[in-house]
């Protein structure tokens, strides 16, 4: 059994769930982008310059840093079991909260409260992005103007399911599903942790020619060296 301090495994926590906050609020930053370029393609450089998009950034990091500060402060505070084992392989908000014999109500609220404010928010400003740009591209005159505005979003879409259906799953089994059976548990969380990263390269470039290109000649010419 391999074992992690107690500040080590806050820190690790602590930059796992920034990255994940980090990641939630990009996504929404593109949705939003998406929506400017498709209502307005004319004045889209104009709308975000440089400038705004390197503020968009800072806000996303600080927003991350701050909203997730006081998690590892009130971890440290709890009086925790004699078994302290986790779930799983890395260390995780509730996974360390259930291991504590105290009163744990204020990590909970505060928990869920970060949640629904940043993470929910994203995904309840993406949706909205994606009625307002479906609204748009409703009004277009023709229907291949309608296939190709569409077609941009496509890479984003599966982005997003990718990122946030992990996430809600990770979040439901922590909630709700005590008695499953730990290799689902460890699954889920390695889908979590894992997928979205090593997916999202593959969900961005496969949309542009010459690399799809590229990769099928790699595969092509890996399949007759098999031969």
């Amino acid at each position: 059994m391999r074992r992690i301090g107690f500040d080590a495994c806050l820190t690790q926590m602590y930059f796992i769930h920034i990255l994940s906050f980090i990641e939630s609020s990009v996504l929404l930053a593109m949705a939003i982008d998406r929506f400017i370029a498709i209502s307005h393609p004319l004045r889209h450089s104009s709308i975000l310059t440089k400038t705004t998009v390197i503020k968009i950034g800072l806000a996303i990091i600080v927003r991350g840093m701050v909203s997730l500060l006081p998690i590892p402060f009130l971890l440290k505070r709890l009086t925790y079991c004699r078994k302290t084992e986790l779930s799983h392989s890395f260390c995780f908000h509730p996974d360390i909260m259930n291991l504590a014999c105290a009163d744990i109500k204020v990590n909970v609220f505060y928990g869920m409260i970060i949640l629904l404010s940043t993470v929910g928010m994203d995904f309840i400003f993406i949706v909205l992005s994606y009625i307002l740009i479906i609204k748009t591209v409703i009004s277009l005159a023709t229907k291949e103007e309608c296939l190709k505005a569409l077609n941009t979003c496509v890479s984003h879409i599966c982005a997003v399911l990718v990122f946030f259906i992990p996430m809600i799953g990770l979040s439901m089994i922590h909630r709700f599903g005590k008695n499953l059976p730990p290799l689902v548990n460890t699954l889920v969380a390695y889908t979590y942790l894992i997928i979205p990263p090593a997916l999202n390269p593959v969900i961005y470039s496969i949309k542009s020619s010459h690399i799809r290109e590229a990769l099928l000649r790699a595969l092509w010419r890996k399949r007759e060296s098999n031969w």
